[in-house]
């Protein structure tokens, strides 16, 4: 079983040289969105890709650098792509506060039919670590995971031995017990502030802590636009860069 996990950008929320951090997952029948910011479209035209080739779109949480570009892809699936509908991956809880919280100010339209998430995507609720196949090579598996205290966020696993964090406070032990010990997983995708205290996210001095066997297996995305500056201080790490693929094979 492989597959590509192509960066469609991974800059951090207020980059402005490397987009909005997201990726694409390709597998042999499915191409699926991880996260939606405003750089997304951009993106996804820089490399070719056409709104009705995604095939489901998995969401981590709300902040506008990780869902700001869903309006627009609502709307261009709606009125050029023929209505189509795509399925978009999110937890039940998580699908009410994106409607609610983020999404319903700009489509919310009653006079056209249009009252909630469901009228513009196909919903697939998934439950918390409940691995779900959603395609033969892609098994998607999504974990609570701590952000910004009291907001839902997930990371994520991909066909069980990638880990994806999406925006997360350092965990050690997350990453050493489960990610390493007992799931085994040879890829990990680690957001990174690159100074400064972790007050919401990871940051490349406490991966640093990490042991070397470890560091050899993360990507560095989610980063401000001042990261040359660190390259060659990243330990045994890798900063991943926008349009990047990165080949997985299991």
């Amino acid at each position: 079983m492989s597959l590509q996990i192509q960066m469609l950008g991974t800059g951090s929320a207020f980059s402005k040289l490397y987009y909005n951090t997201s990726a694409l997952v390709r597998t042999t029948d499915a191409t699926i969105l991880i996260d939606c910011g405003p750089t997304v479209p951009k993106s996804l035209s820089e490399i070719e890709i056409e709104l009705d080739q995604i095939d489901g779109i998995l969401i981590s949480h709300i902040h506008a650098d990780h869902v700001g570009g869903l309006e627009e892809l609502a709307f261009r699936l709606f009125y050029q792509c023929n209505r189509k509908r795509v399925k978009l991956y999110v937890t039940e809880a998580l699908a009410e506060v994106l409607w609610e919280n983020s999404l319903k100010g700009g489509l919310y339209n009653p006079e056209e039919g249009f009252h909630q998430l469901q009228d513009y995507f196909e919903l697939v609720y998934l439950q918390e670590r409940v691995p779900y196949q959603i395609a033969t090579d892609l098994t998607i598996e999504i974990i609570p995971t701590l952000h910004v205290a009291q907001k839902l966020n997930y990371s994520f696993f991909i066909n069980h031995l990638t880990f994806y964090s999406a925006d997360l406070q350092f965990n050690h032990d997350l990453l050493i017990d489960e990610v390493i010990r007992a799931r085994n997983c040879h890829t990990i995708f680690h957001d990174c502030q690159l100074d400064g205290p972790g007050y919401v996210h990871t940051t490349l001095a406490e991966l640093l802590t990490l042991p070397e066997d470890i560091q050899k297996l993360i990507y560095l995305m989610h980063y401000g636009d001042r990261m040359p500056a660190f390259i060659g201080q990243t330990g045994h790490m890798t900063f991943i860069h926008k349009h990047e693929i990165i080949e997985i094979t299991d």
